[in-house]
């Protein structure tokens, strides 16, 4: 609900180099409020290369990328970009062309240029899978008509992560089944 407040810039990383991306962008930010979520979880380091690092104070950035044009690109932020870099090696396993993309602030992402857009959420690439451990009525400007989000539509469940997150689908197995549904749709 954070995104959702006038002037607002939200930031969710994904481990310590976006949070130290995420606390310099708050500190530079003049026009108002910035909001930093983070995680109580450890979280698995991501490896960058050094476009990557400079390319996270855009909000989003290709994260991990297939070797030709991607067959699906996976969209998360916070905890679930751990999840979506193990379904993305999954997938690569079973032949798969898929781009993971980090989108810690989905503000700053959507104020870029639109070359930049494009280039990181092309839009000849309909087949987009969110995975956000919140409500997932944001991610459908990102995802299409084609695409769809992993998301939470209940609210009131109490429990470790670990039990929470297989009740809601976000797992790796999940992850794959949805992509392996939506590709098979797009195929059709």
């Amino acid at each position: 609900s954070l995104r959702t407040t006038p002037n607002m810039s939200t930031w969710r990383p994904c481990d310590a180099v976006e949070t130290a991306a995420a606390w310099n962008a708050a500190l530079k930010r003049q026009a108002g409020p910035t909001a930093l979520v983070l995680s109580r979880q450890n979280l698995p380091h991501q490896e960058r290369d050094k476009q990557q690092l400079a390319d996270i104070q855009r909000g989003g950035y290709i994260l991990k990328d297939s070797a030709g044009t991607p067959e699906l690109i996976l969209i998360a932020t916070g905890s679930e970009v751990g999840l979506a870099m193990d379904a993305a090696t999954a997938l690569a396993d079973k032949g798969r062309q898929v781009r993971v993309v980090s989108m810690p602030s989905t503000d700053v992402f959507d104020a870029q240029d639109a070359d930049y857009r494009q280039a990181v959420l092309p839009a000849e690439v309909g087949n987009r899978l969110v995975i956000e451990a919140a409500h997932p009525d944001l991610w459908h400007k990102y995802v299409g008509l084609e695409g769809r989000v992993i998301g939470m539509t209940t609210f009131g469940e109490s429990a470790p992560a670990g039990d929470l997150f297989p009740h809601f689908g976000f797992t790796v197995d999940n992850i794959v089944d949805e992509a392996g549904q939506l590709l098979d749709d797009a195929e059709d």
